[in-house]
């Protein structure tokens, strides 16, 4: 009950005083006081309550556990009941009432007989008291302890139980010679630690840990009664180890060989403590040291008090029932347990909760005192500086600059102690001293006498003579357009002051600060850093004090509102208001994510999303929040502003009609509407899948009817797009129908459509996804249409991916798409661009996300691994023949050996060539011919990365057939005008034997043939010059000699001419011979020149 009530008094204080400092609202001591002491009075009420129902519950608890009632709990409780009150009217009796701090009480332990042969009739009377002291009987050492007597002596002396135990022990005794060593083991070490453990035990069981003592019995041969009674040994101190209980024990052995020599003299047979000195010098004070170390534990010492040696005792007799015949040999013993030292002194276990409480209680004392010094002088300089203050602002008679300062001063006051009035004393200003509302009350006066009437009638006069210069000044003239442009503020002003709920402290003082730019007699730099603070403080108050209010002038507000709003213009709060209403609604509506919008369908396998849609852009928040604000905006009469332009019965202008607001109000949330889903679906990203079995997995799903995400973020869009719009009723026999059709309606919606804000955004889409009549018919654009076709390719491809051999399937389908055969999918991919390219450009993300990614990823999927076989089914074969048979040929490398120009025209020919019917079986489907160019097919070739250098070899080649091999075989036709050149007098060119010989006459045209169906074949060019004969330029044998001629020669085209080209030698000495060279086709021989280093690639395609 102590505990209980010491712990519920501590938590009472400790809380009121923690309430007391950090409450912000406070609350008076005795108020405090007494709702603390109710508290404390009820826990403690409740105590008995809680006692009796714990006990309750535990004994019903034993019951149901065991089966048996607690009745010999019952008896052992009464007998330790009976047993403490019959012991406490003793010691009352012997001792007074203060016998609690008077009597020592001991517990013996040890075996019967040794405690029979200390203490004579304490086993069977259980305890024994005489001179201040009381013994119990502890039992056995070996043995558990004894609850009930633990509880009797809690009982007994609740702040302290005992003052020491006490061990008594007769093994210690050994018979020895006096000059002969002690060579057996007193107590064994198993021994001791089964005593120290059980005297651990103990010490639980009691709750303190208490001083012990060991008391050793000794033996005498000779009949001891007529020995002094009188006990020998050492006292410990409270660091105690082995080594210093040897050094004591060692001490003690030339004091007790005094003594026993004296008392051998006086009788032979008194020979007690000889034998003892001789025992202990002789090992047995170091066997006893190492005995006893077991106390002296490291990890849970005991706190071993002293050793005391003695003889039994040989007087049994007692006066009185439980009464002690103490002799002397206790002396030396009780003496000591009065004068323990501090690491002896008996302690208690756990929590020490007297000396906590008593610290906490002495703390909070301390605190509490030192918080009601610091709060008294804190508050008390409080009332010194408002009285300075309040003495300053009345002073009339100083310079205009120190009032400003005091009434500065003052109203920095004023407004500290209005910010603790509002948020709270500071904890150092507490503890029921405040004087905070005092202060605060005294000075409010002298601010209204002083300081408020000064600024009031200062603005007032201000304001009234700019507006009043405004009315006066002539209309439609300049000044008053000059004027209007600062008067709004001024009347607006103006109005606050007679209107204080409509003030606005930031607004009014930057606006009679700009008004009022100096005080006479007055430093315009003061008057500048201190208006603001004092026009501010006088605004943030104004509308709590009416008293201040002066009533404006009426007329003078009309005049000068009428000629603002003729000057102005109408009022504008259109964006304040739509950004407000935004802000409202921004907050109470989650954002819309693409999980949201595509319902319980896995949207991740086919789309990511980067953004979302911000949830005050959604139907929902249309229908129960945007549009109601709207519709509340549109009917009010007034913004913040328009009370300075109108007053309550007429509007300022008629531009701001709810009408027209809620128009533009409605205008300005769908446009932002529309582009808040527009940057979302745009953002949208195809998932690519790795696989040709992903992307079939891909299709299954976004065509999936009850799965597919499409759908569902379809759906979302359809009814998000309506956002807005007056939905017409259906006819009762249209709801009819669509009930009892209700299987046959298909997954998207197909009602007509209506016209909405929305509908210049959300139009085409909603179209392609609601169709209107005929849309099924397959001459509209329609979602269902694109599904339907997105599963018939699917399918198509499920047929490569199940089939024995799907990598032959797959590249057979893909060769009929490389052929232009595949319908389904080129058909689908078309189908899907023409979709997106509907939708229009604000919708081109959306549009490539959803109808053109889906069939270019299954394209590009389809041809990617077949680009591969066709690179291999290239070069296998064209290019290994090609270079075979070609390869080391002029003019494919500068060599003698020469290329065959009939298998050439076979790779060559434009209609039959290897090379074209390559082309044509195999790539026709991506590669077309344009003219005499092959270029890729811009639809069909998407994904596939051709190969630059196949392409322009591909088209050097076409040009070539073209010009050279128009008719399959190798045929030009051309012809040459020799040129005339200083100092050459003739020159001869042959060309497959044919001849042109010019010697200076009027030159003419020779046509030639190549190559000339002759045995003749090459080239030879010659000259005869004025200083020389006839000498050989070069001369060129074989089928390519023309071409190896020309390959020497410099050519240039002629200007203005695609047909003709001057071609010219340099002669060794210098000498031009040149000529003229008009071709039928192209260039003419002069193309085979391209053929020079020519490579065909090996690839026509580059992995990416």
């Amino acid at each position: 009950m102590i505990v209980y009530t010491l712990v519920i008094a501590v938590f009472v204080v400790v809380g009121a005083f923690v309430y007391y400092l950090i409450s912000e609202q406070e609350l008076p001591i005795k108020q405090l006081l007494i709702q603390a002491g109710s508290v404390f009075g009820i826990l403690l009420l409740f105590f008995p309550f809680f006692v009796l129902a714990w006990s309750k519950h535990a004994e019903v608890s034993f019951t149901l556990l065991s089966g048996r009632a607690k009745t010999k709990k019952k008896s052992e409780s009464q007998q330790t009941s009976e047993l403490s009150v019959t012991l406490k009217q003793v010691l009352k009796r012997q001792y007074g009432r203060s016998w609690k701090k008077k009597v020592q009480i001991l517990m013996l332990t040890g075996s019967a007989d040794h405690i029979e042969q200390l203490v004579p009739g304490l086993i069977s009377e259980q305890w024994l008291e005489a001179d201040s002291t009381l013994l119990f009987w502890g039992g056995d050492v070996t043995t558990p302890p004894d609850e009930t007597l633990f509880h009797t002596l809690r009982k007994l002396r609740c702040s302290q139980p005992l003052d020491g135990i006490v061990w008594v022990t007769g093994q210690y005794h050994q018979s020895v010679r006096m000059d002969a060593p002690v060579h057996s083991q007193p107590v064994s070490p198993q021994m001791m630690e089964m005593l120290t453990r059980n005297l651990s035990k103990r010490f639980q069981t009691l709750g303190w840990q208490v001083p012990v003592y060991v008391w050793s019995l000794h033996q005498t041969q000779w009949d001891n009664a007529g020995e002094q009674t009188q006990a020998a040994g050492c006292l410990l101190p409270a660091v105690c180890s082995s080594e210093k209980l040897q050094t004591a024990l060692d001490k003690l052995v030339p004091t007790i060989v005094e003594q026993g020599t004296q008392h051998v003299v006086n009788n032979s047979r008194h020979d007690f403590l000889l034998s003892l000195g001789s025992f202990l010098r002789h090992g047995g004070g170091e066997k006893i040291s190492a005995s006893l170390s077991a106390f002296f534990n490291t990890h849970q010492p005991l706190p071993l008090a002293g050793l005391m040696f003695s003889l039994p005792a040989t007087d049994g007799l007692r006066a009185d029932l439980h009464h002690w015949s103490k002799d002397a040999r206790w002396d030396h013993l009780l003496n000591s347990v009065r004068q323990l030292p501090p690491g002896l002194k008996p302690v208690r276990l756990g929590w020490q909760w007297k000396k906590t409480g008593n610290w906490i209680l002495a703390l909070l004392m301390l605190g509490t005192g030192a918080g009601m010094l610091i709060s008294y002088v804190n508050n008390r300089l409080l009332i010194e500086e408002g009285g300075l203050h309040l003495a300053q602002a009345k002073d009339q008679n100083a310079l205009m600059i120190k009032r400003l300062q005091a009434w500065q001063g003052l109203q920095e006051m004023l407004s500290k102690l209005q910010y603790r009035k509002t948020y709270g004393l500071p904890f150092y200003a507490r503890m029921g001293l405040n004087q905070n509302e005092t202060v605060l009350k005294a000075l409010w006066p002298a601010y209204t006498q002083y300081v408020m009437p000064w600024l009031r009638d200062s603005i007032d006069a201000r304001m009234e003579k700019k507006l009043s210069h405004l009315v006066n000044l002539p209309p439609n003239s300049a000044a008053r357009s000059e004027a209007a442009k600062d008067a709004y503020g001024s009347l607006k002003v103006y109005l606050m002051m007679g209107r204080p709920e409509n003030i606005d402290a930031n607004f009014f003082r930057d606006s009679v600060m700009a008004n009022w730019p100096s005080v006479p007699n007055v430093p315009k730099t003061v008057w500048q850093a201190r208006g603001p603070e004092l026009l501010t403080f006088y605004a943030e108050n104004l509308s709590a004090h009416p008293e201040w209010v002066k009533k404006p002038d009426e007329e003078l507000i009309r005049q000068s509102r009428t000629v603002l709003v003729r000057e102005i213009g109408h009022r504008n709060g259109e964006s304040s208001l739509y950004q407000k209403l935004l802000q409202q609604v921004a907050n109470h509506y989650s954002d819309m994510t693409l999980a949201n919008m595509t319902g319980e369908t896995d949207a991740d396998l086919l789309f990511t999303a980067d953004s979302h849609v911000p949830g005050m852009f959604t139907r929902k928040a249309w229908e129960e929040s945007v549009e109601p604000a709207i519709e509340h905006l549109a009917n009010e009469r007034r913004t913040e502003i328009d009370w300075v332009l109108s007053d309550g019965q007429q509007n300022a202008s008629d531009d701001v009609s709810p009408e027209v607001l809620k128009a533009k109000l409605t205008d300005r949330y769908f446009a932002d509407f529309s582009g808040a889903w527009l940057n979302f679906l745009n953002g949208l990203h195809w998932r690519r899948a790795d696989t040709l079995s992903d992307t079939i997995d891909q299709l299954t799903l976004m065509a999936d009817v009850r799965q597919s995400p499409l759908i569902g973020l379809m759906n979302t869009l359809a009814y998000q797009g309506k956002t807005g719009r007056k939905e017409v009723s259906e006819s009762f026999a249209q709801s009819a129908k669509s009930i009892f059709n209700k299987d046959k309606q298909p997954a998207i919606s197909q009602k007509v459509g209506f016209t909405g804000p929305l509908e210049p955004t959300f139009g085409p889409l909603l179209e392609l996804i609601e169709p209107k009549a005929g849309a099924q018919d397959g001459q509209h654009l329609s979602l269902y249409s694109f599904l339907t076709r997105v599963t018939r390719v699917r399918l198509k491809l499920q047929q490569v991916t199940n089939s024995a051999d799907p990598q032959a399937m797959s590249q057979t389908m893909a060769q009929t798409i490389f052929q232009g055969k595949a319908l389904d999918l080129s058909d689908t991919r078309d189908y899907g661009n023409l979709v997106a390219a509907s939708l229009g450009q604000e919708w081109s993300g959306f549009g490539q996300t959803v109808f053109v990614s889906p069939m270019e990823q299954a394209w590009q999927q389809l041809l990617a691994p077949t680009a591969e076989s066709l690179n291999a089914q290239w070069k296998r074969a064209i290019v290994d023949d090609w270079n075979l048979t070609f390869g080391g040929r002029y003019p494919f490398k500068a060599s003698d050996s020469e290329a065959s120009l009939p298998l050439l025209s076979q790779y060559l020919r434009a209609d039959s060539g290897r090379i074209h019917r390559f082309l044509e079986s195999r790539l026709s489907g991506v590669l077309r011919r344009e003219g005499n160019h092959w270029v890729p097919d811009s639809i069909n070739a998407q994904g596939l990365n051709f190969n630059p250098e196949f392409l322009k070899a591909l088209n050097t080649l076409n040009v070539l057939s073209d010009v050279v091999f128009a008719n399959g075989e190798a045929r030009l036709y051309f012809d040459l005008r020799p040129d005339t050149a200083q100092d050459v007098m003739q020159t001869n060119l042959v060309i497959d034997n044919q001849k042109l010989i010019y010697m200076n006459q009027r030159p003419e045209w020779t046509r030639f043939v190549w190559p000339n169906d002759t045995r003749a074949q090459g080239a030879m060019l010659s000259w005869v010059s004025s200083q020389a004969s006839t000498r050989i330029y070069a001369e060129q044998p074989g089928s390519w000699g023309l071409i190896r001629l020309l390959e020497k020669a410099n050519v240039t085209p002629w200007a203005g001419s695609d047909s003709s080209y001057y071609i010219s030698w340099r002669a060794p000495d210098g000498l031009i011979l040149s000529y003229t060279l008009r071709t039928e086709a192209g260039a003419g021989p002069l193309a085979l020149l391209k053929l020079r280093n020519f490579v065909l690639p090996t690839k026509i395609f580059l992995e990416k």
